[in-house]
């Protein structure tokens, strides 16, 4: 029943991910990932005033300093390091606690997309994009890095504007503040993530009422601002910080990755990433007539595409893009929900195939 879908999704990607991140074995493949040299495990044990080091965050992203945070913290803003602080406070410390945190926040990404389609489309497409994103090749690098619970947390906040917009909701202006605070939390974990401004904008422009959309949209923003308001309270100015990482970033190994090769392949890592089936999906979605209908699933996955294409121009995003792209990346993989019924199946086993070729034959770094 689909009461019961969007958990059993969950649970599979869930399962899949594991499984995926166990052929490294244990340590190499799940508990050691975030605690390597450049991951935010190594960082926490040196924050011992919480208020102090949001103040001082933006003043210790620029590499070359006595007190720069390490390489993954100075990338972010202050709210993905915040998260595995607290996790360790409550007494989940170490790699294990923080790789099962991003699991099971990255897996429920699964649950959140097919929810999404059927707010947006209908029952029988969520149903049929179910088993695709299910076992998306996406899952190598949903366990474990810190990107699959930024994905997670963007993808609710999707989902619960999609929710309101569509009057899926029982209570809509709360769901859409709630869903304001999902991605204004979101940009504190990620800068990248005021790209899901278009997917966002893209489900907006698919409410079936104008008055449904700037209902929605007022929460949401006010929500998202008061997430803005308390970082700031605390010391911490969001374009600060994002002018800051830019220097990080020309700093580091970027300035050695010629944009000439790396702006066509992120986005060869990005068909490995969702894969064949869902690229084939993909070739669907120029569809001018259900574009011009404002179908709600075609508007969201233009939109995911349109913010992978303006990540790619920005020059902020040159290799890695497996892992950095996840929050777009995972709602290109319900494309495959458009391909016809007949060709589904062998899709779904070659998105399989190639998700076991590459995590059998490349040892990912992340």
């Amino acid at each position: 029943s689909w009461r019961w879908l969007p958990w059993a999704v969950w649970a599979v990607s869930c399962g899949w991910a594991f499984s995926l991140a166990m052929v490294d074995g244990w340590q190499r493949g799940f508990a050691g990932r975030l605690t390597a040299r450049h991951e935010y495990l190594r960082q926490v044990p040196t924050v011992t005033d919480i208020p102090e080091a949001v103040r001082s965050f933006a003043g210790r992203i620029l590499d070359y300093q006595p007190d720069s945070w390490i390489t993954h913290v100075s990338g972010h803003p202050p709210g993905a390091l915040l998260t595995f602080v607290w996790l360790d406070r409550i007494g989940l410390g170490g790699g294990a606690w923080a790789g099962l945190l991003c699991l099971l926040a990255g897996s429920s990404v699964a649950a959140a997309v097919v929810v999404t389609v059927r707010a947006l489309a209908d029952e029988d497409t969520a149903r049929r994009a179910a088993p695709f994103v299910a076992v998306a090749p996406t899952a190598i690098w949903i366990a474990v890095s810190a990107d699959g619970y930024f994905a997670g947390v963007a993808a609710w906040g999707i989902t619960l504007l999609a929710l309101a917009v569509t009057g899926s909701a029982r209570l809509p202006m709360l769901t859409a503040a709630a869903a304001g605070a999902l991605l204004g939390w979101g940009i504190f974990c990620n800068y990248g993530l005021t790209l899901m401004a278009l997917p966002a904008a893209a489900v907006l422009l698919s409410a079936p009422r104008r008055r449904a959309a700037v209902a929605a949209l007022v929460p949401a923003v006010a929500a998202a601002m008061a997430m803005v308001a308390v970082f700031a309270a605390f010391g911490f100015w969001w374009f600060d910080g994002y002018l800051l990482v830019q220097q990080r970033y020309w700093q580091g190994i970027a300035n050695d990755r010629p944009f000439a090769y790396w702006g066509w392949a992120n986005l060869a890592s990005v068909v490995c990433a969702i894969g064949l089936g869902s690229v084939a999906g993909l070739a669907r979605v120029f569809d001018l007539a259900a574009l011009r209908r404002r179908s709600g699933l075609h508007l969201l996955l233009l939109g995911a595409l349109l913010a992978i294409v303006v990540a790619d121009l920005s020059r902020l995003s040159k290799a890695e893009t497996e892992r950095i792209w996840l929050p777009f990346t995972v709602w290109l993989v319900a494309a495959a929900a458009l391909l016809p019924a007949r060709s589904a199946r062998g899709w779904l086993a070659l998105n399989v195939i190639g998700a076991l070729a590459v995590n059998h034959l490349i040892l990912t770094n992340w």
